[in-house]
């Protein structure tokens, strides 16, 4: 595949903030790095955070916004042996995706079956890697327990609950609004909750008949956390990995200690080359299959135009999306 001597890519401007279309060389890429054809990138809140400053880039990096995309394999470097330039991939990236081309490591690739198309695929990575990390490893659902995911709608809400689905779990999930809410029941959620409408915690416990929650999954934080406390069934786990309500809350610790709770968190960005190698190939273990079979699919609420970044992160930050909203390369 020719490669062009340079790809388009949405620079910060530091002082405004504002996003820009801008071009730079385009360098092969070396060692075990395969170099992709972007069809498209997902947008995640991260990426608002780095825009505004506040979720600065590893120092190895690249200051290029955008950690997931999926596209082609237009290069590979001389040490790569999982792919070959044609191949359908989508790939967590350490940066860099907010572009028509980007380079990663291979094993941070998962590749794409033919039923998915590959624009829609760019919505998978970062969810699927998000649910499978903090669910299944770090929380380690079980088939047959409760598994409370809050904000359903959200990307890596909406493969998480059929994720949990897909392992055998019972769901919970809350969305806002009767129509997000109703989406969700089509993806076989078991109970879904409008936290405009109901107070989730009550709401939870009595369709657990009082036993609680076994996951928690949550992305709020703030005033939720010491409702979870309450809501999570004995030896139950949380697990956040971002707190829109605040960092900041008032907890009785007293029911973690008497419920032998577990309150967990992670981040995903800084961990290790080879630690998301070891969970991209769990999930094509775990989750491969299904994604192949369409019983796992991205779901995708709207694609914008590269140029068009800024519009696409207004539209996320609102937050009236349901699933991913992505960027189509140009």
């Amino acid at each position: 595949m020719h490669l062009p001597a340079t790809f388009k890519h949405i620079s910060v401007n530091p002082e405004s903030k504002s996003l820009l279309l801008d071009e730079s060389v385009l360098a092969p890429p070396e060692g075990r790095d395969v170099l992709i054809k972007v069809s498209a990138a997902g947008i995640n809140r991260a990426d608002l955070l780095q825009r505004q400053g506040l979720y600065p880039a590893p120092a190895d990096a690249s200051p290029i916004l955008g950690l997931e995309v999926a596209g082609v394999v237009a290069a590979v470097g001389s040490d790569v042996t999982q792919w070959q330039v044609g191949d359908r991939v989508c790939a967590l990236v350490h940066g860099g995706g907010y572009a028509n081309y980007c380079a990663i490591r291979e094993d941070q690739c998962l590749q794409v079956p033919e039923n998915i198309d590959l624009e829609s695929a760019a919505g998978l990575p970062e969810a699927l890697l998000t649910a499978w990390h903090n669910v299944f490893e770090r929380a380690q659902l079980k088939p047959g327990e409760t598994l409370l995911v809050q904000g359903g709608s959200s990307g890596i809400g909406s493969i998480a609950v059929q994720m949990a689905k897909l392992w055998g779990a019972r769901v919970i999930a809350t969305a806002g609004g009767a129509e997000k809410c109703e989406r969700l029941r089509d993806f076989g959620v078991d109970l879904v909750i409008d936290y405009r409408e109901e107070d989730f915690e009550t709401v939870a416990k009595d369709f657990t008949e009082g036993r609680g929650v076994d996951v928690i999954f949550d992305m709020v934080g703030g005033d939720y956390i010491q409702k979870h406390i309450n809501l999570a069934a004995l030896e139950g786990r949380i697990v956040n990995i971002a707190y829109q309500n605040g960092f900041v809350a008032e907890i009785h610790f007293g029911l973690v200690l008497m419920k032998r709770l577990s309150l967990l968190a992670s981040t995903l960005r800084p961990q290790s080359f080879d630690a998301k190698a070891q969970m991209t190939k769990s999930i094509s273990h775990h989750f491969g299959e299904a994604l192949s079979l369409g019983a796992l699919s991205p779901v995708i609420d709207s694609v914008y135009p590269l140029a068009e970044a800024a519009k696409a992160q207004d539209a996320m930050a609102q937050g009236h999306h349901f699933g991913k909203i992505l960027l189509r390369s140009e």
